[in-house]
C-alpha cells in the first residue's frame, strides 16, 4: 500500500475490494448515512455520477466497488478535505474511473454543463440555523450545518445536472421530509422511492433515504424500512450485508 497520508490521517478498511479510504483522526468522518445511501443508489452499466459534498470520496468510491458504473465524480468545496479524498482515489488506483473536483455545489451546474451526468447523489448538511449548536471546528461544522448551501441548493443544482430521467439520491432526516418532497417537486425531480432508517425496530426512524426522477411520472413507492440493530452492539443481517462483513 503507497504511503500517501498525512501525519493527522489514517487509512481505514472499506471492505469492498480491496478498497481504502484516508480520513482524518480527530477530524470529520463518513457515517453510516453514506454507506446506507451507497446501498440505496442504483447506478447502470456505463452510467456516469456525480456526488455532491462528497467529502472524503466515499460514495464515488463505494459505489464504483458496488455497481456497475462508468464515470464517478466527487465534487467537494473544502480544498484540504478535496485534496484527501484525491489521495484516496490514487490509493486505489481508480482514477481512470473517479475524479474528485474542488467546487462550489451551487455552481454545480456551470463547472459540469447542464443534463451531463445519469445519477446524481448528496449527503448534505441536515440541519438549517435553527437546529442545532454549530461545531467550533469548521469542517464539521459545514458537513453538519447549511453554511455553505441549503438543501434548495443542493436540490436545484442536481435538477440542473441530471438527464431527463435521471436518478437523484438523497439522504437526510425525517423531521425534514416534507420539505425535502416540496423541494424536489418544485424542481421537477418526482419522488419514487423513499425508505426510512431506524435504529432499532421500537425506535422511531433517524435517516431517510429518497430517490427522485427528473421528469418522472407521479407515482412512489414506500420500501420496506432499514432497521440498523437488532439488539444493542448487533447489527442487523440488511446492514452487515450493506458493510460487507
Amino acid at each position: 500500500m503507497i504511503n500517501i497520508c498525512l501525519e493527522d490521517e489514517r487509512i481505514d478498511d472499506l471492505q469492498r475490494n480491496g478498497y481504502h479510504i484516508i480520513q482524518k483522526k480527530n477530524g470529520f468522518c463518513f457515517g453510516m448515512d453514506a454507506i446506507l445511501l451507497s446501498g440505496f443508489v442504483r447506478v447502470k452499466k456505463g452510467e456516469s455520477l456525480i456526488d455532491l459534498g462528497t467529502g472524503t470520496g466515499i460514495l464515488p468510491i463505494l459505489l464504483k466497488a458496488k455497481t456497475e458504473g462508468d464515470h464517478f465524480v466527487g465534487l467537494e468545496i473544502q480544498k484540504e478535505i478535496a485534496d484527501m479524498a484525491s489521495r484516496s482515489v490514487r490509493l486505489n488506483h481508480l482514477e481512470d474511473h473517479v475524479k474528485i473536483v474542488t467546487g462550489d455545489i451551487r455552481e454545480a451546474s456551470l463547472l459540469f454543463g447542464r443534463a451531463s451526468f445519469d445519477v446524481v447523489t448528496s449527503n448534505p448538511p441536515y440541519m438549517n440555523n435553527t437546529h442545532g449548536i454549530k461545531n467550533p471546528y469548521l469542517p464539521k461544522a459545514i458537513s453538519r450545518h447549511e453554511i455553505l448551501c441549503t438543501l434548495e441548493d443542493v436540490v436545484r443544482e442536481a435538477s440542473l445536472l441530471l438527464k431527463p430521467g435521471g436518478r437523484f439520491y438523497l439522504v437526510h432526516r425525517p423531521r425534514r421530509l416534507a420539505e425535502i418532497i416540496t423541494v424536489l417537486k418544485q424542481y421537477k425531480l418526482e419522488p419514487k422511492r423513499l425508505k426510512m432508517v431506524h435504529p432499532f425496530i421500537e425506535k422511531e426512524a433517524n435517516m431517510v433515504l429518497t430517490e427522485a426522477v427528473r421528469q418522472g411520472g407521479a407515482m412512489m413507492k414506500v420500501e420496506a424500512p432499514i432497521i440498523v440493530f437488532k439488539e444493542p452492539g448487533v447489527y442487523s443481517d440488511e446492514i452487515k450485508t450493506t458493510y460487507g462483513y
